[in-house]
């Protein structure tokens, strides 16, 4: 059987980079990496209703930098940044270093594959029809402009006695092109019958550019509302 192995860590140092960004002697290693996870998990226990995207941990000389992006980052900053404030002094007590806390909003989440896993799996959650959650996830992908997009859900689909796994796809999903710009997530609803896993691949185009930062500035970019950065071979024929 083919097995697809994970395609943001198949990428990092050519297109991507790591969401947890420092360095560290070997003895300090393991107790910065267990923090990172703690960190994360209280994040998303703690903000659920938020959307949260993914988590960016920074760590400049004794400090942490902790970067959400969210889909509703209202949630999260409360009213008059009473919410982000707690928030800040709850994760504090995970680290010892001093603790910065940023919100970015994700302004197009039907083009984040955690976002769109995680609705397909509230859906799913709420005993609406898997078939119907993943048609609308992938049919809003498409609308907001991805090229490409799969959905695959796996486990006792609408309650069959033997677990089965379905997928749907629209549009290309190169898998094996490095210079493409996939984003991939993985979520999980919990149904009377059980635990229905929720894959989802969305492509968004190619990136020519050998540059671990170049997803997340082409991230940017598009959520700003800008045209994409043309690669350097393109600028210089133009």
């Amino acid at each position: 059987m083919g097995q697809k192995v994970n395609p943001i860590g198949m990428r990092l140092q050519v297109n991507r980079t790591w969401d947890s960004r420092w360095f560290a002697e070997s003895k300090d290693y393991g107790n910065l990496l267990l923090e990172d996870l703690r960190m994360r998990e209280f994040i998303h226990e703690e903000a659920k209703q938020a959307g949260i995207s993914k988590v960016i941990i920074e760590r400049p000389h004794k400090k942490c930098r902790v970067t959400i992006h969210a889909a509703r980052p209202g949630v999260i900053i409360g009213k008059k940044g009473a919410d982000i404030e707690t928030l800040r002094k709850k994760l504090s007590a995970f680290t010892k270093s001093e603790l910065h806390l940023n919100i970015v909003e994700v302004r197009k989440p039907e083009l984040d594959a955690q976002l769109v896993a995680e609705s397909i799996a509230q859906q799913m959650e709420r005993r609406v029809s898997f078939r119907r959650a993943m048609k609308r996830g992938v049919q809003n992908a498409m609308r907001i402009g991805a090229l490409g997009i799969r959905v695959n859900v796996a486990g006792r689909l609408g309650g069959a006695e033997i677990a089965r796994t379905e997928w749907y796809r629209e549009g290309r999903v190169p898998l094996h092109t490095l210079r493409a710009d996939i984003d991939y997530a993985l979520s999980e609803a919990s149904t009377p019958y059980g635990i229905i896993g929720v894959k989802v691949w969305i492509f968004k185009g190619e990136i020519l550019e050998h540059d671990p930062q170049a997803h997340d500035r082409r991230h940017a970019e598009a959520q700003e509302g800008a045209a994409p950065r043309q690669p350097r071979r393109d600028r210089e024929r133009a």
